[in-house]
Order: C-alpha cells, then sequence, then structure tokens
C-alpha cells in the first residue's frame, strides 16, 4: 500500500500509547491540537531533511488547517517513522508500507525532555508568559484596558519570532530588499516601476509556499495578528500573509508596506487607516527600516504623518537611502546632506540622524 493514496495503517496499542504520551508533551495548551510550530520543532528532533518533513506536514495536515489532532499526529509520527527506515528513498510518497512491522521513530533528545518537569525546563519567554498571566492579565480585565487599548495578549504574541517592517515611499526598493535578502522571490510579490505592493503584508515561515488572506490570519490563535481586526474589513481585504519555508524566516519575520503616497495621489483618503495601521506593527516590530529613494527625496505629507506614528519607536528606525549605486560619489554626497535636512524638520529631534546607504 503506498502512502500517497491518502490511507494509513491502524498504529498497535502500545505504539499508540507511546505517541499519546509524545502528543501531550508537544500540546504545550492542552486544546487537543498542535500548532505547525510546535510539530516543526518536535519533528526536527528525528533529524529528517527539511523536504522529508515538508511532506510528513503535507501528509498529516491534508486539510490545510494550520494543526493537527491526535489522530493526524500518529499519521506523522508513521511517516516519520517510515522516512528513517528507508534513508535510500528520500520520497516518502512513493514508499509501499509494511504497517504491521513500522515502529515509533527515534527521537533525540526526548528522554531528557520527558524526565525533566515542565518548571524546569522553562525559558526567560515561558517566565513573562506566566507573569503576565498570573499577574498582569487579571488587572487589564479587571480595568477593562483592552477595550480602549491594545488587546490582551495570547501566546502568540510572545513565540512569534522578531518582526522587521519595510516602510517608505513606492519604488524605494522595499519588496527588493527583501527578495534579496531571502535570495529568492516570496508568494505574491511584485516588483515595478509603478506602486505594486498595495497592501500590508508579512513574509514568515511555513510548511510550504503559499498566501494566506487578512481575514484568516487575523483570527488565527496561532499568529500575533488578532489585534489587526480592530481596523476592520477594509484593512484585512489588504494585508495577507506570505509563508515559505526559509532557513531566514526560521528566525525573522518581514512585514513589506505599501508604498507611502505622494503628490495629488495623497489627496484620495485610503479605506482604512492607514498611520493607524503602521503604528500597531510599529509597537510588535523590532526594528523598522524607513528607505528613501535618492531621486525621490521630498517627503509628502502622508509620509510625515506615517512617521509622526512612529513617535515613541524612535530606537528601532533606521533610516536607508537605498539605490545609492544610481548616483555617483560627489551626488551621494549631496543627496544624504538633502536628506538628513528634510529628516531634521519631520522627526524633530536635535541630533543628526543616521543615514546607512543600500
Amino acid at each position: 500500500m503506498e502512502i500517497g493514496s491518502g490511507r494509513t495503517g491502524v498504529c498497535p496499542k502500545e505504539h499508540q500509547k507511546i505517541s499519546q504520551e509524545w502528543f501531550n508533551l508537544v500540546d504545550s495548551d492542552g486544546d487537543g491540537r498542535i500548532t505547525g510550530n510546535e510539530a516543526t520543532k518536535f519533528f526536527a528532533m528525528s533529524r529528517l531533511s527539511r523536504e522529508e518533513l515538508k511532506q510528513v506536514w503535507a501528509i498529516a495536515d491534508t486539510k490545510r488547517q494550520g494543526f493537527v489532532g491526535f489522530s493526524e499526529f500518529v499519521t506523522a509520527m508513521q511517516m516519520i517513522s517510515l522516512a528513517l527506515d528507508h534513508e535510500s528513498t528520500p520520497d516518502i510518497l512513493k514508499t509501499t508500507v509494511d504497517w504491521e512491522n513500522n515502529k515509533p521513530p527515534v527521537i533525540e533528545g526526548l528522554d531528557d525532555l520527558v524526565a525533566l518537569p515542565l518548571n524546569a525546563v522553562t525559558s526567560i519567554v515561558d517566565g513573562l508568559k506566566r507573569m503576565y498571566n498570573e499577574k498582569l492579565k487579571p488587572l487589564e480585565l479587571a480595568y477593562r484596558f483592552n477595550d480602549f487599548a491594545s488587546p490582551l495578549l495570547t501566546n502568540s504574541d510572545f513565540d512569534s519570532k522578531p518582526m522587521v517592517m519595510l516602510l517608505g515611499q513606492y519604488s524605494t526598493g522595499k519588496t527588493t530588499f527583501i527578495k534579496h535578502l531571502l535570495r529568492c522571490n516570496y508568494p505574491g510579490a511584485h516588483i515595478g516601476p509603478e506602486p505594486t505592493t498595495d497592501r500590508f503584508v508579512v513574509v514568515m515561515s511555513g510548511p510550504d509556499e503559499r498566501s494566506i488572506p487578512g481575514n484568516t490570519i487575523a483570527v488565527h490563535a496561532d499568529m500575533p495578528f488578532s489585534g489587526l481586526t480592530t481596523f476592520g474589513g477594509a484593512f484585512l481585504s489588504k494585508f495577507e500573509c506570505s509563508q515559505m519555508p526559509h532557513p531566514l524566516l526560521d528566525e525573522i519575520t518581514f512585514v513589506d508596506t505599501p508604498g507611502v503616497l505622494s503628490g495629488e495621489k495623497q489627496r484620495t483618503q485610503r479605506s482604512y487607516d492607514f498611520t493607524g495601521a503602521i503604528s500597531w506593527f510599529a509597537a510588535k516590530c523590532d526594528v523598522i527600516l524607513l528607505l528613501f529613494d535618492p531621486h525621490k527625496l521630498d517627503i509628502s505629507d502622508e509620509c510625515k504623518r506615517v512617521i509622526s506614528s512612529l513617535r515613541g519607536h524612535d530606537d528601532k528606525i533606521r533610516v536607508v537611502l537605498n539605490k545609492a549605486d544610481q548616483v555617483d560619489t560627489q551626488q551621494l554626497m549631496r543627496v544624504c546632506r538633502a536628506l538628513m535636512w528634510s529628516l531634521g524638520k519631520v522627526l524633530n529631534t536635535p541630533e543628526v540622524v543616521r543615514v546607512y546607504i543600500g
């Protein structure tokens, strides 16, 4: 019988008991399901390659829900065991299965993980999470803090990867910047001289390449974007998530933003609170890259409003003069001085802002 048929064999009782123990260990929330991030960390302990793990997840999460229950978890364990036994056949989908003799896989480092109590294998993030849930969250609920300020924090807010947001007028190279770091295109990326990126795009790690609409991401329990629902459906229609397996995205999440308008276009109001959305992302992000083009140094009214919305996050901002290779050295010096002069009036700080060359 082939795995590609979508059927799996019956798991013997002793194997099912082991799988149940592992499932309970990975299911940290105790909600009876394991998210993609939780599963990835556990499956990676089997030492399978990324390509094989990608096939395992595709077989287990056939409904593309982003999480698996116990039965799907058992299926994944059987797939991993099968892949480990057939090292010469990396394509799991073409392997014939002997379910009778299919034993649980070997998971390295699991004995140490099971032997220690949960409070002994904690981290700073786990400590912060516990302090928030025990001390701060009851206070926020008592004073209804989430009704007039930021919504209550979830586990995904603590577990999410560091985020880098790219800001700037259209055609300053924001999408190209991300493409250069990834060394490939991400799903939904468009590059051109006209304003191509018309929405907020979160580029993050995932089991396969796909684009997920903003309405789905905003209500996803495993994503830290639930607070964006306050901006309404008009914003969520201009928001999406691009997922792809990439070693850099395992460590960092990028936020690509629509180009800031200039000239006559900025007189037309957007259908959502653009500066409010920028301010929300600024609070969540760890670094904000403010990109400028040497041929478009004038700071429009909307650009001023966007920069003003970053108040309180000045330590995160890094100003980048992009496309610097399109001007010669003498012109570059004049452009840098002009940019510093323009930014000095907008940022309203006595210090001269440092400009990085891209």
